[in-house]
Order: C-alpha cells, then structure tokens, then sequence
C-alpha cells in the first residue's frame, strides 16, 4: 500500500480550509484517511495561524515511507518538520536544450517566409484600396 500526505479539503465556498492527512494513494482527495495531522487555513490573517502541523506524527510518516505531495512539502519545510528523508534530488542533465537542430531552423525559416508573404499581401491590399479610393474620388 502506497501511503500519501496530501490536502483534504474542507470549509465552504470561496472559504477554503485543509486538512493534512495521511491515505492510501488509490483513495480519493477527500474520501477515507488514515490520520489527520494538522490543518491548514491558507485565509488565515497570520502566518502563524495559517498552518497547524502535528510534528512528531508527521516525522514519524516522513520516516515510514509516506510520500508529502508537493504542496504538503512546502508547508512541512515552512512549519520546521520536513527534513529530505528520501534520495537526495539529482539535478537533470538539460545541456542539449539550447542547442540549434534542423527541425527548429527549418521552422523558423518557414515563418520567416510567412511573415514575408505576410507583409506582401498586406501592402497590396493596402495599394489596391488606395487604387480604388483614387478610382471613386475621380468619378464623382
């Protein structure tokens, strides 16, 4: 069983509050828990009346297995409890991503050519109304 930390959502319209709760990862957002850890009213008036976290408790889940989502994390590490229990984060390899390829060139030179054709045609239309205007000012 894939155990969760996630927000379960309480309070009335245009009033939210939450509750952090420990679940089974396959029960739904706000269906059966395994336990409640403390709350968080995000339309509190201070930041320390914001988030109300069971220390201990969630430490104690941290430490068994139970994955925080990411808005959970946020607030454990604001409130003091999450400490990277897990693998340390490994920072991807994004050194391609700059690089020119050939679709890409060729992209940009198919809009290159659009913008062209772009202008062309609007200069025309703009040269054929004034031919017009012209046309109707010399019959009157």
């Amino acid at each position: 069983m894939a155990v969760v930390i996630r927000m379960k959502r309480t309070g009335r319209k245009n009033r939210p509050c939450y509750r952090i709760s420990v679940a089974d990862s396959r029960s739904p957002r706000d269906g059966r828990t395994l336990e409640t850890l403390g709350l968080y009213d995000p339309v509190a008036p201070s930041k320390e009346a914001q988030v109300r976290v069971d220390v201990d408790r969630a430490r104690f889940w941290l430490t068994s297995g139970a994955q925080p989502s990411e808005t959970v994390r946020s607030l454990f590490k604001r409130s003091g409890v999450y400490v990277d229990f897990g693998r340390p984060k490994v920072k991807r390899d994004r050194s391609g991503r700059k690089k020119a390829t050939a679709k890409g060139t060729q992209r940009t030179k198919d809009q290159t050519i659009r913008e062209e054709r772009k202008v062309v045609r609007t200069t025309a239309r703009k040269a054929a109304r004034k031919v017009a205007a012209a046309a109707e000012s010399s019959d009157e």
